[in-house]
């Protein structure tokens, strides 16, 4: 199928041929029949592409400071590394789509194939949504009008928050598209409404639905019209929806508001606000989110766990089906503000006139008798190396940052990638010359000439893909962890007797220069070895699916295995039991205990409630009146060692060299990186960590 995305880094739209996305839990996928082009948001996006670093810094100061700081943590290579990587990726555009529903993921209510649907979904011929950002179409609406909806729920939304009455004024300041259904809305709500835009062309189309529309070209002081139509009352309410770097507009708003009035954002402008203007009127000023409650709450859009009516009234879906009641019955009426009518195939011409008027608003039309696929062909040869060809299931950002340039450092030859949405796999076939990209696993499987998968998804599916390709009779490198539950370990432990094919992981750190020369150090004085782990791991977002432990196994199974791996390396012993203890009201702030079978101990003290510019992992190892201490993977110092006291270097966390290693073993063959029991005796005390928690006890293995 085809998709339209953007560069970040140029700024360059283009429409990419995607694999056909495989539907999940509690999502739809849909047949796009018209989307809507949003102007202000995708013109925003155009500009920042095009922008230098220096201007996207500046139009992103919040993320300047993450970079500073970043920078004195890993250093400066890793971080001009990371962000460069985070520039090269494109995004997909458009969130406001109209078509048939093709597929019901597993656990959707409300939804039946066939279906005629709304969505945020993209620009795209085919697009896999959330079952809560959509809403069903009603039967006297077209396609090409209820391609409006998600606009609309956003305009919806900023009234919501005003919270109008029957004959109050309200002032909506800005006439492009969101504008115009801002006011119909509003009139539709019995309020009286001022529009103001500096452009005469779109007060002109305001004037034509019936709205009172000033023209404000010169920056006058268009406060004092609007005091004068309120008999110097002021508006009840102003609603800004421009998208302008002005910061005037702040305060013409608060000028032309009645006291305590409303002033809600649902645009994007200067917010340098003055003081006495919000003070002498005592006036409230909100931002409105986007379509509603619910939108970016990863258990709402993604976990399909929806706000009960009886508290939250109006949610993101609830406000799309309003949106959908509305154009039914004609309240809202969008057909005088349709300016182009364009062809998917043909939208280039649209984003090449983003500034005339002319396209301010845009509808794509799709050709709906395509047929699409799961796997693309990209007719790119390669040739197997040694014991045959790769594939990848997974195309996140490790894949992108870390995995794809070390297997092409290596000259491995990879022949497919998968994601299961199907852009990212598309997107780093083209980056990285693999001739195959696909969303659906068997494209792997059935493959006789790939003889080896790495398998980097979420956590929750990496048992179920390590037994297939087992299964299938392929090698499997899986990035951590192995599994999140004692039966999936269980399960693979299983299949693998049955195969005599390797399971490698990716606990990289023991491959590191600094965690090799401890090694090298410890010698035979490793069962007498008491170690102290510091992790200094940081808060993630809320809304991360790391936090998702259904999904992640929480950070214990997830990150805290690095570790246990580690300490197993050093002490050249596998875990005979553990004890866990975990903060009270923080269940990722935990000290973990390990105790070894030759007697050797490790504590792990894993924090998130630490200094963003402390290391965020130091190590102390003691033994036989020795100490040695790895600051964050640049710095190791020797107390007692002859010969040797410190050692510097960049920041290097084994990956080079793990991927090295691998390389060798795919092209020449071998045994597994790490023993088998090894892995499993890891992931088993991962596993045992939980259950110490809960039980308040040792637990033993």
């Amino acid at each position: 199928m085809k998709q339209i995305i953007q560069s970040l880094q140029t700024g360059e739209t283009s429409l990419v041929e995607v694999p056909l996305a495989q539907v999940q839990e509690g999502h739809l996928l849909i047949q796009t029949y018209n989307s809507l082009v949003s102007t202000g948001t995708e013109k925003m996006l155009l500009e920042f592409g095009k922008a230098n670093w220096l201007n996207k810094a500046r139009q992103q100061p919040e993320r300047v400071k993450a970079v500073f700081n970043k920078i004195k943590t890993d250093g400066l290579k890793p971080t001009i590394e990371a962000v460069s990587s985070k520039l090269k990726q494109a995004i997909p555009l458009g969130y406001s789509n109209a078509g048939i529903v093709l597929a019901v993921g597993k656990n959707v209510q409300g939804f039946s194939v066939g279906d005629r649907v709304a969505s945020n979904g993209q620009h795209a011929e085919i697009v896999h949504v959330p079952q809560h950002l959509a809403a069903k179409i009603p039967d006297n609406v077209s396609f090409e009008s209820a391609a409006f909806t998600v606009v609309g729920a956003i305009a919806l939304q900023g009234i919501r928050l005003a919270q109008p009455s029957f004959g109050e004024t309200f002032v909506v300041y800005g006439l492009g598209l969101i504008g115009q259904i801002t006011a119909q809305l509003l009139l539709a709500n019995g309020c009286k409404v001022i529009g103001i835009d500096k452009d005469e062309q779109k007060c002109i189309a305001a004037r034509a639905l019936g709205i009172d529309a000033l023209c404000n070209e010169q920056n006058e002081n268009i406060a004092a019209p609007v005091l004068s139509y309120t008999k110097q009352i002021g508006a009840d309410a102003v609603i800004i929806t421009a998208s302008t770097k002005d910061q005037h507009i702040i305060a013409d708003a608060a000028q032309m508001s009645r006291k305590r009035g409303r002033i809600i954002l649902i645009g994007v402008v200067g917010l340098q606000l003055n003081r006495t203007d919000f003070y002498e009127k005592e006036l409230s000023f909100q931002v409105s989110c986007s379509y509603g409650p619910g939108r970016y709450d990863y258990q709402y859009e993604q976990k399909s766990e929806d706000y009960p009516i009886g508290f939250v009234r109006w949610t993101a879906q609830r406000n799309f089906e309003a949106i959908l009641q509305a154009l039914s019955t004609q309240q809202l009426q969008i057909d005088k503000l349709i300016k182009q009518r364009i062809p998917f195939e043909s939208f280039a011409n649209i984003y090449a006139h983003l500034d005339d008027e002319a396209y301010n608003c845009c509808v794509f039309s799709y050709n709906t008798e395509q047929t699409h696929c799961a796997t693309i062909h990209y007719n790119k040869a390669i040739q197997a190396i040694g014991n045959g060809q790769v594939g990848i299931i997974g195309a996140g950002n490790f894949v992108q940052n870390v995995i794809l340039p070390q297997l092409k450092k290596h000259k491995l030859p990879i022949k497919t990638i998968i994601s299961a949405q199907g852009l990212h796999a598309a997107q780093m076939a083209q980056q990285f010359g693999i001739p195959t990209a696909s969303s659906d696993e068997q494209t792997i499987w059935q493959d006789q000439q790939i003889k080896h998968v790495i398998i980097a998804t979420r956590h929750d599916s990496h048992a179920e893909l390590c037994i297939q390709a087992l299964q299938a009779g392929k090698h499997v490198f899986i990035e951590k962890p192995l599994a999140i539950s004692a039966e999936a370990i269980a399960a693979i432990e299983a299949q693998s007797g049955k195969s005599n094919h390797i399971i490698n992981i990716g606990y990289n750190r023991r491959h590191a220069p600094l965690a090799q020369k401890i090694k090298t150090l410890i010698g035979d004085a490793s069962s007498e070895l008491n170690i102290v782990m510091t992790i200094n791991a940081g808060t993630i977002d809320p809304q991360h699916w790391l936090n998702d432990t259904a999904k992640s196994g929480g950070r214990i199974i997830g990150e805290i295995c690095h570790f246990i791996d580690l300490a197993t390396y050093w002490c050249t012993a596998p875990v005979v039991s553990v004890c866990c203890q975990a903060h009270t009201q923080r269940a990722d702030d935990i000290t973990l205990l390990l105790q070894f079978k030759n007697g050797a101990t490790a504590s792990i003290h894993y924090f998130t409630n630490g200094h963003k510019r402390y290391d965020k992992e130091r190590f102390e190892l003691y033994t036989q009146g020795k100490t040695l201490v790895l600051e964050n993977w640049k710095k190791l110092s020797a107390y007692g060692f002859k010969h040797f006291t410190t050692q510097s270097s960049s920041q290097d966390k084994g990956h080079q060299q793990q991927f090295t290693l691998l390389a060798a073993q795919i092209k020449q063959g071998g045994k597994a990186l790490i023993p088998f029991e090894s892995i499993i005796n890891t992931s088993k005390a991962s596993i045992a960590a939980l259950e110490s928690i809960r039980t308040k006890s040792w637990v033993q293995l």
